[in-house]
């Protein structure tokens, strides 16, 4: 959310919505749908829908298996999705072809003050899904004799957790004969936005065993601003957003501990529009890009800096071989100008990092779409697990 938005919150407001500020923020709906750190996954529709899910029964556990996993973050500005648009070129499907999609959005609705507060009901995510669904079912589908235009029955591919807040959107989708390998499900939601605690900003986490191994998949959306000290903001989002996401330790059908924290988990990718910026002044920054050096670039990266001695040292990050993914002009291949917005210099705020054994990165890349003022990023994992 840009800064004029948040510091302005009350200016946007009509006369009655002031009066009613003190209100809305301690009332039932804020404090359920925006405050709280466990949620409800939007999809499955209620928690009886996992509990098919087999039992976790360790001393069974013998044989490993590798699994190739998908994540991608997307910066969407608020567009919602069209019937017509394609993301091929992000899923890849007709070249790769992955067991485990994990897709990640930031603002896929408006950061105005009704979708912040939640007082706004969108029907966004069902559009994402279902675009989700249909492009990655498009080839099971198309060899599929079921003449149903619209049939399920012969997808490939089903939704194992869909969870949006505000404008955060995770979404996680598994080749149908795994899915009888996942166990306990869980998401998490942080809002650290506006007064440390709204969702405009924050993190959306989905954790899940496949076989013996856990993993927790944690999309965020960090401070923006490219100010001096907006860097140390983003770091105390990620502080914040790792110590308060949690989530249950038992499943009320075993006696098997189970991982709270998304650091006590097995394998974990953080990924999402993580806003750090390249610290160098708007004219070289600009410069660099023109001459495709990333490597002079990425030495000034403010994440990378993190990685090597700060913040996330316990994480790892591929090469970045592709051009920083913000700020375009919409439907454009042109950065934006510092003349008409500052602190706007081109930077990768987009991004996937991850910790823990055996979890092998085989491809880093950013997709082209000209949807929004960001590039989609995308990653394949390769991932050892005990099934």
């Amino acid at each position: 959310m840009p800064k004029e938005v948040s510091l302005s919150l009350s200016l946007s407001l009509s006369h009655e919505q002031i009066v009613m500020w003190p209100g809305l923020v301690s009332s039932t709906k804020i404090l359920t749908k925006t405050l709280s750190s466990n949620f409800v996954t939007d999809f499955p529709t209620s928690p009886e829908s996992f509990l098919h899910l087999p039992t976790l029964d360790p001393e069974h556990v013998n044989i490993t298996q590798n699994y190739n996993i998908f994540v991608s973050t997307w910066n969407v500005g608020g567009v919602a999705p069209t019937g017509d648009l394609n993301i091929d070129d992000l899923l890849d499907t007709h070249n790769t072809r992955c067991d485990i999609y994990v897709l990640g959005f930031q603002e896929v609705v408006p950061l105005t003050t009704p979708n912040v507060l939640g007082l706004a009901k969108k029907k966004v995510s069902k559009k994402w899904n279902s675009l989700i669904r249909k492009t990655l079912n498009k080839k099971s589908r198309m060899s599929s004799k079921v003449t149903k235009p619209n049939t399920e029955s012969s997808d490939e591919f089903r939704c194992l957790v869909s969870k949006r807040m505000v404008g955060l959107l995770i979404s996680v989708w598994l080749r149908n004969d795994l899915y009888q390998l996942v166990q306990n499900p869980n998401v998490s939601c942080v809002g650290c936005g506006i007064m440390g605690r709204l969702g405009n900003k924050g993190s959306v986490s989905v954790r899940f065993h496949l076989g013996d191994t856990s993993f927790c998949f944690v999309c965020s959306h960090l401070a923006s601003g490219g100010g001096e000290g907006d860097g140390e903001i983003r770091n105390s989002n990620a502080i914040e957003i790792f110590s308060r996401t949690s989530f249950p330790t038992t499943n009320g059908r075993s006696s098997f501990h189970l991982p709270k924290r998304i650091l006590d988990h097995d394998r974990v990718v953080l990924f999402g529009d993580l806003n750090y910026r390249i610290s160098l002044p708007d004219k070289e920054a600009r410069s660099l890009v023109n001459m495709n050096d990333w490597n002079t670039l990425i030495k000034n990266d403010q994440l990378r800096s993190e990685i090597i001695d700060g913040q996330f040292r316990a994480w790892k990050e591929g090469a970045i071989n592709f051009p920083p993914t913000y700020k375009y002009f919409p439907n454009s291949d042109e950065y934006f100008e510092k003349d008409y917005e500052t602190k706007r210099s081109p930077a990768w705020c987009d991004r996937i990092i991850w910790t823990g054994d055996d979890l092998k990165q085989i491809l880093y890349n950013r997709s082209e779409s000209k949807l929004s003022d960001h590039r989609p990023v995308k990653a394949i994992f390769s991932a050892r697990c005990k099934v």
